[in-house]
């Protein structure tokens, strides 16, 4: 399977590092491309957008050309998996924010919502079926609000941070910045059962 990181900006190396961890340790077949031009998108089986700063990337990926592109694709089924400022470029909408990026996921996000980069911490849940996973935020978004086909997946302290939306996956944390390879296992079922 080949799945295409959004290379732009933030951290798309630990993803990357994660996949290829998940390759070595199991029978999966997983080429890596970092997407950092149009052309890069050709034949992507899944997407992973990354955490970093929402506001470039989706400068990025406008002045690229990108955007749309991979908007179509998400509507066609591409399974993603977003982290962070990746929810962040999925969202529908942003709370007393009018901008807008991909628009494929029915929620709404509130950004830089826990604070500053004092603001990171780390915490442990259950996330959907997979239990007590470690969860890293760092300077994290959380969800507002979800259309009714949206399925929560973790709440922490009372505000949602995690959602699953037919192909895709939204976290406000970082699961690729842990050794737990569970939420990437997850996304790539998805890329396997789409092909």
């Amino acid at each position: 399977m080949k799945i295409g990181i959004l290379a732009l900006q933030g951290a798309f190396i630990e993803h990357k590092t994660m996949l290829e961890t998940i390759a070595q340790t199991t029978n999966r077949t997983i080429e890596c491309v970092e997407l950092r031009q149009k052309n890069d998108l050709a034949d992507i089986d899944g997407l992973i957008l990354p955490g970093g700063e929402s506001t470039v990337q989706g400068q990025l990926l406008r002045k690229l050309h990108m955007l749309q592109p991979l908007k179509e694709l998400i509507g066609q089924g591409l399974p993603v998996l977003a982290t962070c400022a990746g929810l962040i470029l999925l969202a529908e909408k942003l709370e007393n924010d009018t901008t807008s990026h991909l628009c494929t996921l029915p929620i709404t996000v509130k950004r830089n919502a826990y604070g500053r980069q004092l603001g990171s911490f780390k915490t442990t849940s259950d996330i959907g079926i997979i239990s007590n996973f470690p969860m890293v935020f760092i300077r994290g978004p959380y969800i507002t609000q979800i259309s009714p086909d949206v399925t929560p997946l973790v709440s922490v302290n009372g505000n949602l941070v995690g959602v699953e939306y037919h192909n895709q996956i939204g976290l406000a944390f970082h699961p690729e910045m842990t050794d737990d390879p569970r939420l990437h296992l997850h996304f790539l079922d998805k890329v396997a059962q789409r092909q």
